[in-house]
Parts: C-alpha cells; structure tokens; sequence
C-alpha cells in the first residue's frame, strides 16, 4: 500500500526571507542616490542658485543709489546685444582660431606623445602640464614680456619682414606685435594648449597598435592609414579638445586685456567692466546669459554636424 505525501501548505512551504533581508536590495538601490547627494547639493547652491540670481538680475531696473527692482524688463538683453554685438564676434573668432591652432599645434605632439615617445612619454607629459603649475596671470603677463616691441621675437619678426605680412593682413600695426589681434590669439593659443592635447592624447593612446599594422599590411600608405584609421578613431578626442578650447576662450578676458587693446576688447572684458566699473549689473547679467546661452547653440550644432553625440 503506498501512500502519497500531501503537500504542505502555502505558508509552510518555504521560510519566508526574513525582514531584514528582504529589506537589504532597495537600501542597495538607495546607495548611488546618496553618494549623488553631495554633488547634487554642489551643483544646486554653486550653480543652479547663482544662474537663477544672475537670471532675475537681468532682468531688473534701478541704480546703485535707487536699487535695482525686478521689472521683467526684459528689453536689456536686446539693448545689450545691439551696443555689444562687435565684441561678441571679435571674442568667437578670436576663440576660433585659437581653437585651430591648438588642435594643429596639439595633435601632432599628442601623436608623438602616444606612439613615439616611448620611455620619454611620462616627460613629456610633464612638461605638457607644466603651465598648470603657474598662475595663468603670470603666464600671460609672461608673454607680455615675450612680445615686448624691443624684445628678440619682435626683432626676430621685423628681420625676416614678417610683421610687414601681418601688418598688411590687418593681425599686426607697424612693427609691434603687443596691443594687436595676433598677440591676443597667440596668448589664447599658449594658455589653452593643454586642454587640446590631453583629450587627444587619450584618444591617440587608446588606438590599437595592430590596426596600423593591418592597415600597412594592406598596403595602405601613412598618409591614408592616418586619414582612413588614426584621425577617425581620435574624433572623440578632436571634439572633446576642441570644446576645452573653445569654451573658456569665448568668454577668456585676461588675455584681451594684458595682450591687446581697447579695439581687441573682448565680450569677457565688456562684462567684467559692466559689473566692476560701470556697476550697471542688469546689463553684465544678460550679457552672461546671451554669451552662454550662444556658446551652448554653438557646441550642439557642432557637436552634431560632427557625429558624435555618442562619443562625448
């Protein structure tokens, strides 16, 4: 006779996890919010509150006797558009040639860097970061005494009759090479070099090796192995260095105002003089937002026109 064993019932069939335990995932799940929270915190007292102050600032009327109101007048920004729109031309082609030659100066030493050097690499970027170590003042008070009218470069310059070209090309007045648009960029240019070359270099460095073998295997010339393999592969870098330089360039004022002149002012200098000069606050604040909000359609055209909205 046998005899069949009745199952047990629903509650006694498994032991129920205990309280603690079952408790244990979502206290997981909470785990990346609260390590967020701090940066959150950060970005929301250092950022978000000073754009919402800066915003309602724009928008606001009065004097620094009278006060300023909120008067949602927002006519400000069209007014400081209309005065200020040569500067703000003046500062994205200055940070746009900049930016070029950064990236014609830095790939070819971020090449070197990542397939050339070999044992001398760790030097080399050492001394590509070097310039941090120094106070970006001193740095380009540094060229200013480069760039001196009695100074070798200038004379070096002057010998060879390249200021004649320059002079000519509107970059240069006579035979100086201080308070003109060419000592402006070349001050933009040395100061933001490295924000181009490491991007670059950790795209370079991450290429494999191989691929430039497969490519001389196929019997592809250097120069088609660069344009069809290496240069490609490094776009990440291209674009990510390129923002670096841009960005800060566009709204960079120092460099304007030790390396140029009143005609090289900068839309960073004109903001700078709004809010510690001329104390006209309204205008310094909407000038910020038009600068920032035209620097941010710039990098999503570019960004996109790029194709790599998925690399950066």
């Amino acid at each position: 006779m046998t005899t069949t064993a009745t199952p047990a019932p629903p509650d006694e069939q498994a032991d129920p996890a205990p309280l603690e335990v079952r408790r244990t995932p979502a206290r997981k799940r909470l785990v990346p919010y609260w390590l967020l929270l701090p940066g959150i915190l950060w970005l929301l007292v250092f950022f978000a509150a000073p754009l919402v102050y800066q915003a309602s600032t724009s928008i606001q009327t009065g004097s620094l006797e009278e006060g300023f109101k909120v008067t949602w007048h927002f006519a400000t920004y069209w007014d400081a558009l209309g005065e200020y729109w040569p500067q703000f031309v003046r500062s994205v082609g200055f940070a746009a040639v900049a930016t070029v030659l950064c990236l014609l100066l830095g790939y070819p030493l971020a090449y070197l860097i990542a397939f050339k050097a070999g044992r001398w690499r760790n030097v080399v970027m050492i001394l590509v970061i070097a310039p941090f170590f120094t106070s970006f003042l001193i740095r380009t008070l540094a060229w200013k005494t480069i760039l001196a009218d009695g100074g070798p470069v200038v004379g070096a310059l002057n010998a060879l009759h390249v200021l004649d070209l320059t002079s000519a090309l509107g970059i240069t007045e006579g035979h100086r090479v201080l308070a003109t648009p060419l000592a402006v960029v070349c001050g933009l240019t040395y100061n933001f070099l490295p924000f181009m070359i490491l991007p670059l270099y950790t795209s370079l460095e991450r290429i494999d090796p191989r691929l430039h073998e497969a490519a001389g295997d196929l019997y592809a010339r250097p120069a088609t192995t660069f344009r069809r393999v290496t240069f490609p592969l490094s776009m990440p870098g291209v674009v990510a260095g390129t923002l670096l330089t841009f960005i800060p360039a566009a709204g960079d004022y120092i460099n304007a105002e030790l390396l140029g002149s009143t005609d090289q002012k900068m839309i960073g200098n004109v903001i700078q003089s709004q809010f510690l000069r001329v104390l006209d606050y309204p205008t310094a604040a909407a000038l910020s937002f038009i600068l920032m909000a035209a620097i941010l359609a710039m990098v999503t055209i570019y960004i996109r026109k790029s194709g790599t909205e998925d690399l950066v």
